[in-house]
């Protein structure tokens, strides 16, 4: 990967422009700036004119990701949303009646048994009914349970939704390099 962004970061310093660079240097340098992380490619200004450019095309019919051959990376991969939080599993929201490989898993969900060994109640008050609690969360009870339920959040957003996955040759590992494309 060193050899990789070596490459890039040479090609970026030869000072060709974004107007004047065909396909392959334009996708090498939307893969250079967006794999800048510290600033973001926000932050370096040789980077706004390959990315504008990049977030323009994006608006028009028949848009394709330019790649970058020399630095081992294709189109970029999505993920909308982040990683839920501990002890909770991704699942599809209830509102989302797209097939399953269509749909997000735009909630997060875990069973919570707050039984400690008591007798469960047969027959619950609330007939298998629902709450929301103060900080968003949905609790869903079973008819005949109101010590077991499921609990239902929002799964977090990700701030940076695109990423490269950039080949080490000599290892054959790879690194992930998030990013967005928000002004």
């Amino acid at each position: 990967m060193k050899y990789r962004l070596a490459t890039l970061i040479a090609l970026a310093s030869t000072g060709f422009t974004a107007a004047t660079a065909d396909a392959s240097e334009w996708g090498c340098e939307v893969l250079l700036c967006a794999a800048s992380s510290n600033p973001s490619w926000r932050g370096v200004k040789s980077c706004h004119p390959p990315m504008e450019r990049l977030i323009s095309a994006m608006k028009k019919p028949g848009f394709s990701w330019p790649t970058c051959p020399e630095g081992g990376a294709g189109a970029p991969g999505y993920e909308k949303y982040a990683e839920c939080p501990a002890g909770w599993t991704p699942t599809a929201g209830d509102d989302d009646q797209r097939p399953r490989a269509e749909r997000g898993q735009s909630r997060c969900m875990r069973a919570v048994n707050q039984c400690n060994g008591r007798k469960r109640f047969v027959g619950s008050s609330n007939g298998g009914g629902t709450e929301i609690t103060a900080d968003g969360v949905t609790r869903v009870f079973s008819r005949t349970n109101t010590c077991s339920y499921i609990e239902y959040t929002a799964r977090p957003l990700r701030s940076d939704p695109y990423y490269f996955d950039i080949k080490h040759e000599a290892s054959g590992q790879s690194s992930r390099f998030w990013f967005n494309l928000d002004h």
